[in-house]
């Protein structure tokens, strides 16, 4: 099985179609049976706060949370960058529910560095 590993850190809510990218890539490689992660990282955490992909729409008129939902539905795993998450869980903010973990840089670093991993960085 083919294995993908997406970092995104400037992929953020303020640049829509920008942020729509890596989903639209993780969709097309989790329809081809890969096994796919996404790491979010400093800013690009902000998505992964409830109601806020909702409000990012693509010049398309698409919220970029469909994106992120059409994802998640085929599997993709949504990993946030632990210490970008926590001043939004301190700060009390729901997360959106297709958060499955944290993941620190390391564990970026160790997939890009893996034989058996691909990697792509928005």
């Amino acid at each position: 099985m083919s294995k993908l590993a997406i970092l995104l850190w400037a992929a953020t809510p303020d640049k829509p179609d920008l942020a729509a990218a890596p989903f639209v890539y993780a969709t097309a490689a989790a329809a081809l049976d890969a096994e796919v992660e996404l790491h979010f990282a400093g800013p690009a955490c902000e998505l992964l706060v409830a109601g806020v992909a909702d409000n990012a729409v693509t010049s398309g008129g698409k919220a970029v949370y469909s994106f992120m939902r059409e994802a998640a539905a085929l599997d993709v795993k949504f990993l946030a960058c632990a210490m970008a998450i926590a001043r939004h869980k301190e700060a009390g903010r729901a997360l959106i529910p297709e958060l499955a973990g944290e993941a620190g840089a390391s564990a970026f670093v160790a997939r890009s560095l893996d034989p058996e991993w691909r990697t792509l960085v928005f």
